[in-house]
């Protein structure tokens, strides 16, 4: 059981809903995103045009997620600032650069420039997300280690919760093949959890571990899940990844099954938004279809998610504790 400082003990508390159970939905895109609204041209996709997008979906979805995920680009002080974001509801910040540094085969995190972990406390959010390129067998993942041990420093000196998204990449040619990518990612996700978090974050927004057009056994897919929760030392979510809603849906079921605190779900409910021109007509399927989504992945994440005060609780409050906090 990990101890939780007292303000990470409150912004896990803000996160979650009153169940301890975490149904979060991620909006910080922002070249994949312009690269949605504008295949051909993602250049040219302008910045009122991506403000709108997400203001839009933060009114829609905040009210039925436990929290919400913004980048300070495009998002998280406009939302503040317009009034979009629901009180009760959460709010995660980015805190990486889009995109990577580094080789395609050696990928090196980026902290956007002038942003930090100062900053997303001073302007009120709830916490801090870092969006981690990881492999445990590549000569970087020392150095990206080290950028998640200064977040984390960082996070520790002003006491809020830090969220962690690591994310695996191809190597080699073998792995070119989507099959060949799929045989190794078990392995892949489950040392990376066992690596990242002997580190002191608070929250793991995990990959599923395993492709599920390839691994389709339900014990088996189960049993993969089971040695994620295992190797991970704190709650952990599941995170999207771009899939379609079916298959995300079926991913939230296994992993709250085997031990995940809930989901963290980002283009799996809104993906076609995009591909709707006219503001009033992709409101309504926001409003209709992607609230319906939210909703069953939260219905799942309640039924068979474990809090994630299971894994994590507030250290022993003495009874100065205030004069050397």
């Amino acid at each position: 059981m990990r101890r939780l400082s007292i303000g990470k003990t409150r912004g896990l508390q803000q996160l979650a809903n009153d169940r301890g159970i975490l149904g979060m939905c991620a909006l910080d895109h922002r070249g994949s995103l312009m690269r949605m609204l504008n295949e051909k041209h993602p250049g040219d996709v302008s910045y009122q045009t991506m403000v709108e997008f997400k203001l839009d979906l933060c009114e829609i979805l905040s009210p039925h997620a436990s929290a919400i995920l913004l980048d300070p680009v495009y998002g998280a002080a406009k939302a503040i600032a317009a009034g979009v974001l629901s009180t009760d509801t959460g709010l995660l910040v980015s805190l990486e650069a889009t995109g990577y540094s580094g080789e395609a085969e050696a990928r090196v995190t980026d902290i956007l420039t002038d942003w930090s972990v100062a900053k997303i406390k001073k302007m009120g959010a709830t916490g801090v997300k870092l969006l981690l390129y990881y492999r445990p067998d590549v000569d970087v993942a020392a150095r990206q280690l080290s950028i998640v041990r200064q977040v984390a420093d960082d996070c520790l000196s002003m006491d809020i919760p830090f969220v962690l998204e690591p994310v695996s990449y191809k190597v080699g040619r073998a792995e070119a093949d989507p099959q060949s990518f799929a045989t190794v990612k078990p392995r892949l996700v489950i040392e990376t959890a066992k690596e990242v978090t002997a580190l002191p974050i608070d929250v793991l927004k995990a990959e599923f571990p395993a492709d599920l057009r390839y691994e389709k056994g339900p014990s088996r897919l189960l049993d993969l899940c089971h040695q994620l929760d295992e190797a991970s030392q704190v709650p952990w979510v599941i995170l999207s990844g771009g899939v379609n809603f079916d298959l995300f849906h079926r991913q939230v079921e296994v992993a709250c099954q085997a031990g995940a605190s809930g989901f963290l779900a980002g283009r799996a409910l809104w993906q076609e938004a995009t591909q709707i021109v006219s503001r009033r007509e992709r409101s309504k399927f926001l409003e209709t279809t992607v609230v319906e989504r939210l909703k069953a992945l939260s219905n799942l994440a309640n039924t068979h998610g474990t809090p994630w005060h299971t894994k994590s609780e507030p250290g022993e409050i003495a009874e100065r504790w205030y004069s050397s906090y």
